[in-house]
């Protein structure tokens, strides 16, 4: 079974509720719940099936004020060039690579899904990342073997996210956490499509789309997942501990506003002094036209082809910082 719910601010109460979609309508769900991994693991599929079915209070989606379906109490892990084409306008070998690249963003850079985007004054360039989210159904506490026959005791359901990411601090300053934790950079949602043993599998075939206005940038589909969920779970049990609701980000597709110099362009470039080495790194970014300037807006969207799982259109707008 699929349920498809929003977590959204009730004004009449003032308080953060939770609901489930059904078509343009949503069902609130009775409970507080203080973290997505709460919710997770206090209201059951069945208690969902039913509530879907009432007709006594039934909220417009449209009129409703999204916040993200992943609170910001949960940890945030993503994976780096972990589709086939990326991996090669990146100058990696996909099938020579023998690494899983694993990183974290700030929780803090959590925000909802419609929110503005705060290009911070420092940063030149602002880059854009689709990404398909699991959002994790369980503890783990030790090393554990995740397959795809298990994977739905692992992970509760999918989200949109999107890994904003100020290159030139990523990169040249080799700060990863950093120029992808900005406040603002981790837009997830808008909605959070649970899915159960019968439909985890759904996960290796979502098409996932994203537009700079109205300009498509990047498409492909989680088949190309060089490192999948199961795996990738299995590797970073032995590593840390998870909770139930945090968050793992599992790559972006090809065609970035980055562009990655040829593996020869680095080899000489390695011999070259840090600083000239960098400003030919900056110089040949500030051609790139596909890097974010204030005013544009971002659309991004991950669903599968016959529409069962539909995670919604995430929109962004780049605004400058202050």
């Amino acid at each position: 079974m699929i349920t498809h719910v929003v977590r959204y601010r009730d004004r009449d109460e003032d308080r953060d509720r939770w609901g489930v979609v059904d078509g343009g309508e949503v069902v609130p769900i009775p409970g507080a719940f203080s973290s997505t991994g709460d919710f997770i693991e206090g209201v059951s599929a069945s208690a969902l099936a039913e509530l879907s079915k009432q007709t006594d209070e039934r909220l417009v989606l449209e009129e409703l004020e999204l916040l993200s379906p992943v609170t910001r109490n949960q940890k945030f892990v993503c994976q780096g060039a972990n589709y086939r084409q990326h991996m090669i306008e990146s100058g990696l070998d996909p099938d020579a690579k023998t690494y899983n690249m694993i990183f974290t963003k700030a929780s803090s850079c959590i925000v909802p899904a419609h929110s503005d985007v705060i290009r911070p004054r420092e940063v030149r360039f602002l880059d854009y990342e689709i990404e398909l989210g699991l959002v994790l159904r369980r503890p783990i506490h030790g090393p554990c073997s995740v397959s795809a026959s298990n994977l739905h005791e692992f992970v509760a359901g999918a989200v949109i996210v999107n890994d904003y990411s100020a290159r030139d601090i990523q990169i040249p300053q080799t700060q990863f956490y950093k120029g992808k934790s900005f406040r603002s950079f981790g837009p997830v949602g808008p909605v959070l499509a649970l899915l159960d043993a019968e439909d985890i599998g759904r996960l290796s075939s979502l098409e996932l789309e994203l537009r700079v206005n109205g300009a498509l940038r990047q498409r492909d589909s989680t088949a190309n997942l060089v490192f999948k969920p199961a795996e990738t779970l299995t590797e970073l049990s032995r590593v840390q501990d998870f909770a139930a609701g945090d968050l793992l980000a599992t790559g972006t597709p090809a065609g970035c506003a980055l562009s990655v110099p040829s593996p020869m362009v680095q080899r000489i470039a390695a011999l070259l002094p840090e600083r000239t080495k960098w400003k030919l790194f900056l110089d040949a970014q500030a051609k790139r036209e596909q890097y974010l300037s204030p005013g544009d807006v971002v659309e991004s969207r991950i669903r599968s082809r016959d529409g069962m799982v539909d995670l919604g259109v995430q929109r962004n707008r780049i605004v400058a910082g202050s």
